[in-house]
């Protein structure tokens, strides 16, 4: 029965944080591919958790061991019939619906009671361990059960992604729920028999103080907290996608199995000394775009400060006798800090200030704790903590400082602002990355097209290519509507944008969409969904570029997506899309996308447009036709070359999609 509780407890955690990535996976293209897709799976999956402890605190508390076992077996039963997790389309968003409150739901429905009973499993099994075997050590399950969760979010992107389908995911993983619910019925039957009659009855421990109630819960709020807006903060300037994902997750609950461990990995005087030399680094990392130095020290930074808070919770654990009640605190308390960071703080903050508002939290719990004798360290925190603040201050500065429109939403951060000087200009930041600008001077240029679509860049060339009366252009991505400069009387053109914001800031603060003489459609919504909505819109040309900052949106760069563009394209039309990225080489994925459905594609970069307008940046644009003819004119412009597919490229798939092999 020593290996039934160990595999029991192993498995469900196994399955546990499995379907985590799983789930959000499929969701994920629903809806535009935000970051914020996977912070508020996250909140969910904490605040489950929290049910599950709850119940099981209740359980064990109030439940009789008869009416425990059959109501624990009778719930698992039930649970079969959800399977598999296979999200329903009707889930899938028409453009209106709040997306946080939609997510919430269509996980509720999918895996909610699941995820509910694996959830509840550990301190269930801990709390019947300690009934059946008085003499053992529960707290040594948790350990496994965090262990088991490690090593389910590294199989994923490195495992499972990358072999199997995600119909094959959902269905190995629903096959593996199965053999847990008929382990977890045993384990039931097991552990709510009458302790052995010649143990020792298990004398209740001292009942903690409600202020040691209040240190489990600060300590596990901020390490969730940590959790968050760490992910959120890679995950906006590179891509949301599992690894990024799994890789913060996976080094919180490794701090959980470390510290849980009897062997005392944690070492307090090591950790608070780190902690505060990355405190100082992470606040002065929290504007910086280089990733290759970001990601390293906020990694190092998060599972330093969760060995700090879980091995201080792990000295703070009470009695085996109250260790539900426990696990209850410190699961209300992951709930909380995900609530403020994936729910609070889109409501609450105009910009992606959470990272460093996490780090002066993290510095001001080390320096409370170090002011307690024997008052080591208190010195460095004295000095950390300030520059958490004044790190944290200048970000929040940064963003806001000089705009004259600033907000956040579900699906990222926007501000606009004005600059002076000789061609007055207008400027939209999606976070730190410009997504278009206006001049601002009637006299001069207030119409001219710049930044990533001046007319020496891709787009620019291949709309002044087509000189054809009535043309019909599509255009994945609103941004200030700088593409609509182009337009020309009788033409329509027809943006797909997933935020409702950028349309009004768009109308609000630019003129571009007001001052073309082509006929303007914007669809609100996920421009994938939308297009495979729609009839075939025989566009002449359609320019995809619904990037945020550098993330990709990685559902719009697939063998599916392309054929869904396809559909939309007239016989001799012209697919743009726009592969300007500051870490990721995108040119050899589109191409060899273009080769698998037999296409044609010239890259079209533009690194001198500024040598004819100061606000132009330079550009890549990948153009795709069904034969080389739409292609001629863009193949002899400065910059291009045809793109040959490379055998050694990554096919990307709805299933399949890979960033490590195109890293720059």
């Amino acid at each position: 029965m020593l290996r039934v509780y160990a595999v029991t407890v192993f498995l469900s955690a196994f399955l546990l944080f499995l379907v985590q990535p799983l789930i959000a996976k499929q969701i994920l293209p629903w809806f535009g591919g935000s970051a914020a897709v996977w912070a508020t799976c996250l909140v969910f999956f904490q605040s489950t958790l929290l049910a599950g402890y709850a119940y099981a605190d209740s359980l064990v508390r109030w439940v009789s061991a008869g009416a425990m076992r059959w109501l624990h077996t009778a719930l698992l039963a039930a649970s079969l019939a959800v399977l598999p997790i296979v999200p329903a389309a009707a889930w899938k968003p028409a453009g209106e619906e709040p997306p946080t409150l939609l997510i919430l739901g269509l996980l509720a429905a999918t895996v909610g009671l699941p995820y509910f009973l694996l959830a509840a499993t550990s301190p269930l099994a801990q709390a019947w361990f300690a009934r059946g075997f008085p003499a053992g050590a529960p707290y040594r399950l948790f350990a496994i059960s965090n262990l088991a969760a490690v090593l389910a979010l590294l199989a994923y992107p490195f495992v499972i992604e990358p072999w199997l389908p995600v119909r094959a995911q959902t269905l190995a993983w629903s096959a593996g729920y199965v053999l847990f619910a008929l382990l977890c019925a045993a384990l039931a039957r097991h552990g709510t028999r009458a302790p052995p009659p010649d143990a020792p009855p298990a004398a209740p421990g001292p009942t903690p103080t409600w202020s040691t109630r209040a240190e489990w819960l600060v300590h596990a709020a901020i390490g969730s907290a940590m959790l968050v807006a760490v992910t959120n903060h890679l995950s906006q300037n590179v891509a949301s996608v599992p690894f990024l994902w799994v890789a913060p997750l996976s080094l919180y609950l490794l701090s959980f199995v470390l510290c849980f461990d009897t062997r005392g990995w944690y070492r307090r005087e090591l950790f608070l000394a780190l902690l505060a030399a990355l405190v100082v680094g992470m606040a002065l990392l929290l504007d910086s775009l280089q990733l290759h130095i970001v990601a390293p020290v906020f990694l190092a930074g998060l599972f330093v400060a969760c060995m700090f808070v879980h091995g201080e919770l792990a000295a703070l654990r009470p009695d085996p006798s109250h260790l539900t009640g426990y696990y209850l605190v410190v699961s209300l308390g992951g709930a909380l800090g995900g609530a403020l960071v994936g729910i609070v703080a889109p409501l609450a903050l105009v910009g992606h200030f959470e990272a460093g508002l996490g780090v002066v939290a993290c510095a001001t719990l080390a320096l409370a704790r170090t002011l307690r004798p024997p008052r080591a360290y208190a010195a460095l925190y004295a000095v950390a903590l300030p520059v958490a603040v004044w790190g944290s201050h200048v970000q929040m500065d940064g963003f806001t400082r000089g705009a004259i429109y600033a907000s956040r939403n579900f699906f990222g951060a926007i501000t606009v602002r004005d600059f002076g000087g000789i061609t007055p200009w207008r400027s939209l930041r999606h976070g730190a990355i410009l997504h278009g600008g206006q001049y601002l001077d009637p006299e001069s240029r207030m119409g001219e097209p710049s930044t990533y679509y001046s007319r020496r860049s891709g787009v620019g060339l291949a709309l002044a290519a087509f000189e054809r009366p009535g043309r019909r252009i599509g255009i994945v991505g609103l941004g200030v509507g700088t593409i609509a400069a182009y337009g020309r009387p009788g033409d329509l053109m027809r943006f797909y944008e997933l935020d409702p914001e950028v349309v009004a800031v768009a109308r609000d603060y630019f003129t571009f969409l007001r001052d073309t003489p082509a006929d303007v459609e914007i669809v609100v919504g996920d421009a994938r969904l939308s297009l495979e909505r729609e009839p075939p819109q025989s566009f002449d040309l359609l320019a995809i570029d619904a990037f945020a900052g550098d993330a990709i949106p990685a559902h719009l760069l697939t063998s599916e997506a392309l054929g869904i563009y396809l559909r939309h394209l007239g016989p001799d039309g012209l697919l743009l899309i726009h592969a300007t990225n500051r870490y990721l080489d995108l040119p050899p994925v589109i191409a060899r996308l273009a080769a698998e459905k037999g296409l044609q594609a010239v890259l079209v970069s533009d690194a001198g447009a500024a040598d004819d307008d100061p606000r132009a940046s330079r550009s890549d644009w990948v153009a795709i036709a069904r034969s080389h003819a739409p292609l001629a004119a863009l193949a002899q412009a400065p910059g291009a070359r045809e793109l040959a597919a490379d055998s050694r490229a990554p096919l990307w798939t709805d299933d399949f999609n890979n960033l490590f092999r195109i890293l720059k």
